[in-house]
């Protein structure tokens, strides 16, 4: 159990990790892979499970003489496909980790909270994220 909601911990496929993100799309699952495979942790991706279905209500009972309405399937919406991103060192936590300037880019530069957040194709570590201004 996690001390806060801050450094989570889950198994994926039966490996303990220490979570990342979860709920994220495979374009960010992609970038978070690079980014900490080059920092020299160990990921693990797997799929977050479907959203559980609300319960439909139950028919209301028809009276006599009345016609029995034929019922229509339901479109229901394909949950989009999403996935939990975990490290296997159990020390690691995100929050830390982009604000303690322990990542780096492949470029050589500290990762920034923009960089983490993928609002900057670069990161500009020369500014402290306090005097960011936008």
């Amino acid at each position: 159990m996690a001390i806060n909601k801050n450094h989570e911990f889950e198994d994926l496929d039966n490996i303990k990790c220490s979570i990342v993100e979860k709920n994220v799309s495979s374009d960010r699952v992609q970038f978070l892979k690079a980014l900490l495979t080059f920092n020299k942790y160990e990921v693990v991706v797997v799929a977050s499970p479907a959203p559980k279905a609300a319960s439909t209500p139950a028919p209301a009972p028809i009276a006599e003489g009345e016609v029995t309405p034929i019922a229509t399937p339901a479109n229901e919406p394909v949950a989009p496909s999403t996935f939990t991103v975990g490290v296997t060192d159990l020390r690691f936590n995100p929050t830390n980790a982009v604000f303690g300037r322990s990542l780096h880019t492949p470029d050589g530069h500290v990762v920034t909270l923009a960089y983490w957040n993928q609002e900057d194709a670069v990161s500009d570590d020369t500014v402290p994220y306090f005097e960011h201004t936008k």
